[in-house]
Formats: structure tokens, C-alpha cells, sequence
């Protein structure tokens, strides 16, 4: 890094520091947020055509996680309209035309090694349809059914041995229970300095009552999950510079690096 590279980034850690410090702004952000959230406004983004179901900033987080972690698998639980499979694919699919770029040799998109795995417990059939049809689909894999079931977990314990770096992204049923669980089942296949990613951790932060329609809420939610697993598991940090550089996030308390 050269010495203005360096200068501005010691600008923007400066930059993140104090934001994170700034009680006002983070109060002025949280009732945004509380105030976007019955519009469904993270449906309104897409990637390469496909629905991505996240707040812009998180898409932005999660292509710079992966350029700096350059995973080969990144496992994802919850598929919906599959947006963000299409993303993290594009982006293994940059790190393969770089790697290509600087070994100076002809890409081959079908011969790649790295996929991003989905798991969902019921893919419909217009989505599966979509995410077969792109241009990404063939760094794709899914498998249909629980992510907490016995024998999915298995599958996908089996697929990540063939694997060097990985990243996992939990983002399906939201209750405290079921987001342990997957923690439990997956976040140990999270490479050292990659990065267990929990969304929707902020429903903790949303008044008594606001997801009456749904069965998680305050006090059994994605955030609570990770409370309780990081009793036990020193090797797992949360990422608070992520949070503070984001401001507006679905995984406050959710980016979980790991440390060791």
C-alpha cells in the first residue's frame, strides 16, 4: 500500500471510530430504520436481475467480506427469490476472472472449484427456475430441506471438507432456537478470518410487539442466538467496526468474525 492509500484509510478508520461513538447518530439511524421496516424496503433491490432481499449497505459489506476473504465456498441458509446467491456467485466468479487476469491465463467460468451452496426448506419452483436459468447458476448448488435436519447438515459437513475458505451466511427462520441451531451446525465450518454473517439481528432493537405476525420477536430473534453462542465460543468476535462503517445494517451484533 502506498503511503496516500494508507493515509486515506487511516481517514476512514478515524471516520468509523467516531461514528461509532456518536449516540445521536446511532439513535437517528435506529428510528430510520424502525421507520422503513413496514414498507419492506430491502425487498426493493436486486442483483443481476434476481431479488436480493437486503439493505443496500449489507450488499456492499458483503462483496467487500468476500473480495477480502476470496472464500471458495460460501454456504447460504435462506434462498427466497435467490438474489443473494446470484450475488456472492458473481463475486467468486470475479475472483476467478482476477486469479485468471494475474496468472495470465484464458478464464474457464465452467471449470471453477468455487460454489455457493443454498439451503432452504422449500425452494419454489418459479425460484428455482430463475436461479437455474442465470448466467451465475453454474457456481450454484441448493438443497431442498431444514437446515437444522440431521441429514442436510451431514450434506453440507460432507461438501465443505473439499473446501479451504469459507463463509456462511445465516439468514432463514429467525427465532432464537432455530438460529442456534444453525450457528451450532454451521458456523464451526467458518475459516479462520472469515466471517459467520447472522441478518435480521435487529429485531431485537425493534419495539415489544412490532413483529407480531411472526414468531420471532424481542427476546427470540437472531440476536439473542448470538448472545447465547458467543458464551461459548471465544473463537468468534462480533465485528463491531462492520456495524459502526454500516450504521444502517439487518445484522447489528451479526457480523461474527473468526478469530481463531
Amino acid at each position: 500500500m502506498n503511503e496516500a492509500d494508507r493515509k486515506f484509510m487511516q481517514e476512514v478508520a478515524s471516520n468509523i471510530e467516531q461514528m461509532g461513538q456518536d449516540k445521536d447518530l446511532y439513535a437517528l439511524t435506529q428510528l430510520w430504520i424502525k421507520g422503513i421496516i413496514p414498507y419492506n424496503y430491502a425487498h426493493n433491490f436486486s442483483w443481476l436481475g434476481r431479488p436480493v432481499m437486503q439493505v443496500p449497505q449489507d450488499i456492499y459489506a458483503m462483496q467487500e467480506l468476500i473480495w477480502n476473504i476470496k472464500p471458495d465456498l460460501v454456504i447460504e441458509t435462506g434462498i427466497a427469490h435467490g438474489g443473494s446467491l446470484i450475488m456472492s456467485a458473481s463475486m467468486l466468479a470475479l475472483l476467478d476472472y482476477c486469479e485468471a487476469v494475474q496468472a495470465g491465463k484464458t478464464l474457464d467460468p465452467k471449470a471453477s472449484k468455487k460454489r455457493v451452496l443454498g439451503l432452504d426448506i422449500e425452494i419454489r419452483p418459479h425460484n428455482r427456475e430463475a436461479i437455474e436459468a442465470h448466467p451465475m447458476a453454474h457456481l450454484i448448488e441448493m438443497i431442498e430441506g431444514s437446515s437444522v435436519a440431521p441429514d442436510v447438515i451431514e450434506r453440507v459437513k460432507t461438501m465443505a471438507k473439499s473446501y479451504k475458505k469459507i463463509l456462511v451466511s445465516l439468514d432463514s427462520d429467525h427465532t432464537h432456537n432455530h438460529v442456534l441451531a444453525e450457528l451450532k451446525a454451521y458456523a464451526p465450518l467458518t475459516s479462520v478470518g472469515s466471517y459467520c454473517v447472522v441478518w435480521d439481528t435487529g429485531i431485537e432493537d425493534l419495539p415489544e410487539g412490532f413483529c407480531a405476525n411472526r414468531p420471532w420477536g424481542k427476546g427470540n430473534n437472531p440476536k439473542t442466538a448470538v448472545w447465547e453462542y458467543l458464551k461459548t465460543h471465544p473463537e468468534f468476535e462480533i465485528d463491531k467496526v462492520m456495524e459502526h462503517k454500516l450504521l444502517i445494517t439487518a445484522a447489528s451484533d451479526g457480523y461474527l468474525k473468526r478469530v481463531r
